[in-house]
């Protein structure tokens, strides 16, 4: 077995974890990791090769028999591992997620707790597993005997983002591990950093060689490859819908299953009766954490006309408030986009609200942005056009668009009139009204009179373009579970 791969003093990732082994990756090219503070480069990262993928797979397939033999029981006692060894490390962790994802260190305190809180909810769901295993049917044939069994998919490949580093892996790890698939992990390039230390853990955790592997690389190296693998038994990927409807294509091709967790353009609905100080702090947090860079962020505002003024008002006061910096300062409240691509990405929104002639109630005119740092000022537009693509498309950055509405009719059309359906929220002085008016939203998940509520018991996944399937809760689990029925004479 190979020593431990320190990512934290690690400036060239060119190994690849396969088989409980670091590796020299078959890839010849190497991308850069950014500090997206500083700009400048803190790593490099191998983008991988299909030879890779190839020795991953093998070692996923030879694996997976007897981490399925285990049981949930044995099973669960890695992935309580996995929360002690992430609750050690937290502080280092912390700082090493903030410098690669740019996120305020009390942001990456949020993940990091979220990430532990999934692999002791899955300790729990793996040895529940057990006990539902040969359920009898309730059969209406007399003299037949049915039960059910739920086995593991097989090998899986987990493709994660950029932008919340072991939270997405622990979502999409820990029930596969759970559920005694066996694994190839993806991290993303931008941000592969934090990720490293999940091969550091199987190794301190003793978890069985070939359980988890981690291909470092970029869509072309690893992500291609791995999805059009025929060793690979489902993919569950989060991203864009881009790529996701790429990964899916491939697929296909097999029959393989697929988990998409992909975009948002996800509503924020505030009602005449809600009190406009609260209501804005909930939309703040909706919109402006990880500067914006979320899936779920609320982006659309709809606001009652006879509350909008007063509700404006209120955010404008909180977004001058807002100290952008250095993520790993105390009191920074919004850290720089997390690469200059996305920065530029979002930056071409900007560029076309100008050309729409947008009603700016903030922007960069408000605020002076500091010298370093792919930095983006928040920004907020009212009025904004129904047919204006800011409205329409995920921005995915710290931009929220809003309009009026005159009614609560209007409001949940409005809200509904999108090709996405991954989240939503509703604000109202009536909890009653808010809960009512939430189930007539087409979203996987709906919050109100709250701010993002995020809990590993409930599910999380969208409707129509935002993707297919759900993660998290038993419904995460059961992603990575195929039915099995044993039917004979009783």
């Amino acid at each position: 077995m190979s020593t431990t791969f320190k990512t934290e003093h690690a400036s060239l990732l060119d190994k690849q974890f396969i088989n409980n082994q670091w590796a020299i990756s078959a890839g010849t090219r190497l991308l850069d990791v950014m500090n997206p503070y500083r700009e400048e480069r803190i790593a490099q990262v191998t983008a991988g090769d299909a030879a890779d993928v190839d020795a991953a797979v093998t070692a996923a397939q030879q694996a997976q028999p007897d981490w399925q033999a285990l049981g949930g029981t044995a099973r669960a006692n890695y992935l309580d591992g996995f929360a002690d060894a992430l609750e050690a490390r937290r502080e280092s962790l912390m700082t090493l997620s903030a410098t690669n994802n740019g996120k305020p260190l009390a942001e990456a305190g949020i993940d990091l707790d979220d990430a532990i809180a999934c692999y002791r909810y899955y300790a729990k769901q793996a040895k529940a597993l057990d006990a539902r295993q040969g359920e009898l049917v309730n059969v209406e044939m007399e003299g037949v005997e049915a039960r059910t069994y739920h086995d593991p998919a097989g090998v899986v490949g987990l493709i994660t983002p950029w932008n919340f580093p072991l939270v997405t892996s622990a979502w999409k790890l820990a029930p596969a591990l759970a559920a005694g698939c066996t694994v190839v992990l993806k991290p993303s390039e931008v941000t592969p950093l934090p990720e490293q230390v999940l091969a550091e853990i199987a190794l301190e955790v003793e978890l069985p060689a070939g359980v988890l592997n981690l291909l470092n690389g970029d869509g072309e190296g690893i992500g291609a490859p791995l999805t059009n693998h025929p060793g690979v038994d489902k993919i569950s990927f989060t991203g864009s819908n881009r790529v996701g409807e790429a990964v899916m294509q491939a697929a296909s091709a097999r029959t393989a299953s697929v988990s998409l967790e992909l975009g948002g353009k996800s509503p924020i609905v505030v009602m005449e009766d809600a009190d406009p100080a609260q209501a804005a702090d909930w939309v703040m947090a909706g919109i402006y954490f990880n500067a914006g860079q979320i899936c779920s962020a609320t982006s659309r505002l709809l606001v009652h006309e006879d509350v909008a003024e007063a509700l404006y008002t209120a955010l404008g006061e909180r977004m001058d408030a807002l100290t952008l910096g250095d993520p790993l300062a105390e009191g920074t409240d919004l850290g720089p986009l997390s690469s200059a691509k996305q920065r530029d990405a979002v930056q071409r929104y900007l560029d076309l609200a100008e050309q729409e002639k947008l009603t700016v109630v903030r922007d960069a005119t408000h605020r002076t942005l500091p010298t370093q740092g792919y930095f983006l000022a928040p920004t907020l537009y009212r009025d904004v056009p129904l047919e204006s693509r800011l409205w329409k498309e995920e921005i995915f950055g710290p931009v929220l668009c809003a309009h009026s509405v005159t009614s609560e009719a209007e409001a949940i059309q409005l809200a509904n009139d999108s090709s996405f359906g991954l989240a939503a929220t509703v604000i109202s002085g009536d909890p009653e009204r808010a809960k009512r008016i939430g189930r007539q939203l087409k979203a996987g998940s709906i919050w109100y009179n709250s701010e993002q509520l995020v809990l590993p018991e409930t599910a999380w996944g969208g409707f129509k373009r935002s993707g297919i399937g759900r993660e998290l809760g038993p419904w995460g689990l059961s992603a990575y579970l195929e039915v099995k029925h044993v039917i004979g004479p009783a």
